[in-house]
């Protein structure tokens, strides 16, 4: 009976702590080629899967709490409500994008399984985030 508890209680922890090992670390910033790190900040568009909703931001490289800064347009909000919670953003390893709340939790993360960010999970109808041409 005791050799069956620890069993389960094994299996319980497992996928923690495999979840925990899995977390991606944040990028190492002085790891990367300058010019391709500075083209990174700007702004992009969030959007739908069918790019019915849109949403302006620009990443900054300045800092703040939780991570960068980042400047969201007003509209957002009507498009993806979850914006509305967004304070900053971090870019993680393999170029991982998180939009981060104010209590530094990741709402939004936009992966590069391709040439292209995917929101996993999608969050809000949140779908994808695209590097707009500079203003």
């Amino acid at each position: 009976m005791r050799n069956m508890i620890a069993s389960l209680v094994l299996i319980a922890v497992l996928p923690v702590t495999a979840a925990f090992a899995d977390e991606l670390k944040p990028m190492d910033l002085n790891s990367v080629d300058p010019d391709l790190l500075e083209s990174f900040f700007g702004p992009w568009q969030i959007r739908d899967e069918g790019g019915d909703r849109v949403c302006k931001v620009t990443l900054k490289r300045e800092e703040t709490i939780g991570g960068s800064q980042i400047d969201i347009d007003p509209e957002c909000v009507k498009a993806f409500p979850v914006m509305g919670d967004i304070t900053a953003w971090r870019l993680k390893e393999n170029w991982t994008i998180e939009l981060v709340d104010g209590l530094r939790h990741t709402r939004v993360t936009f992966e590069t399984p391709d040439d292209n960010y995917v929101a996993e999970p999608q969050t809000d109808g949140i779908y994808t985030i695209e590097q707009l041409a500079g203003d």
